[in-house]
């Protein structure tokens, strides 16, 4: 029956066929194994207790075991580079936010990937925001109090801890300097589990850094949030101000999560796990978790994921270039 076909019908079928034996055994191959969910910075920061979080859950959604596997350094690149070497089999993903896929490739001139080339985006399940918050042995309680500190106890000069060198608190800090004429040098850790060690520890006063680099802390009075980034207010810090309230405009585009596999990585894998990452991000203890730790809690498809990451690429691109920051 087949034979009798003309020929280019023929080709289209055995085409279709070919591609059909590639779906399912990519589908095969992502049912089966460990998924590694690679995390670019150290265990016990945000980040590491956000993919805990999700991996605990994702592992019922998929029927196989999800871990976390901390590649920490360079504010996640270490992390992206391991995802990029990784096989496109649907069992290696990263889970970042904005820093590492956004950030490095805009201040970096070779971070070893190109998110656009090397990376798909599978799916988003949050946005959130950036702070500025002081240790416990800072006296400062507001913004105001802060500044006025700062320029009593240090002339005008102080130290801000960042989570990495180069990234968008980095450069939050030179922009917070500027607005209220003071004199602040970034300290970049490797990651914020060490900066917050640092501040709780008195060893530097301030830092900037997500609402889930310091939620916790600031809920059990270690230190402080004075003021968040953002358009308004967080419903988990109803009486922080916004620096927008403070006169700081123009930060409103909030910083994103996802997760991201290799480029190439079978489609029905993609799909599988970003309808079971919808799942678990639809779960009232996941969502209570996350949003506890001052995230807005979303899921967001591949497709809108990846404009999202676009977006927030270009606000920060003229953000950076208009600093006069050079790619290193």
């Amino acid at each position: 029956m087949v034979h009798s076909l003309p020929k280019h019908v023929r080709r289209l079928l055995t085409t279709l066929v070919a591609l059909g034996a590639l779906s399912l055994a990519g589908l095969a191959q992502a049912q089966s194994g460990t998924v590694k969910l690679l995390v670019g910075f150290p265990p016990g920061g945000g980040t590491d207790a956000i993919a805990r979080t999700l991996a605990d859950k994702l592992k019922d959604q998929l029927g196989m075991p999800v871990i976390v596997e901390n590649k920490a350094g360079a504010g996640g690149q270490i992390a992206a580079q391991t995802l990029k070497a990784a096989p496109a089999d649907g069992l290696t993903l990263f889970l970042s936010h904005d820093h590492t896929i956004s950030i490095l490739p805009l201040v970096m001139k070779n971070p070893g990937f190109d998110p656009a080339r090397d990376f798909v985006a599978v799916g988003g399940f949050a946005t959130f925001v950036n702070a500025l918050a002081v240790s416990g042995g800072t006296p400062a309680k507001s913004m105001n109090e802060y500044v006025a500190w700062v320029r009593n106890q240090g002339a005008g000069k102080g130290t801000v801890g960042v989570p990495a060198p180069a990234s968008v608190p980095e450069f939050l800090v030179q922009v917070i300097g500027q607005k209220f004429k003071l004199d602040l040098q970034s300290a970049p850790y490797r990651g914020s589990a060490p900066m917050m060690g640092d501040m709780l520890g008195n060893q530097i006063n301030a830092g900037v850094g997500s609402i889930p680099d310091f939620i916790e802390n600031h809920k059990a009075g270690k230190i402080r949030v004075l003021a968040v980034l953002g358009g308004a207010r967080q419903a988990i810090l109803p009486e922080v101000p916004t620096f927008a309230e403070l006169g700081l405009a123009g930060f409103e585009d909030v910083p994103y999560y996802g997760i991201f596999a290799p480029a190439g990585t079978p489609q029905v894998a993609i799909d599988r796990f970003s309808a079971a990452l919808a799942k678990v991000v639809a779960m009232p203890d996941v969502r209570d978790r996350l949003t506890a730790m001052g995230l807005t809690v979303g899921y967001m498809t591949p497709k809108q994921l990846a404009s999202r990451e676009q977006a927030y690429s270009q606000t920060w691109a003229r953000i950076i270039k208009a600093s006069g920051f050079q790619p290193q």
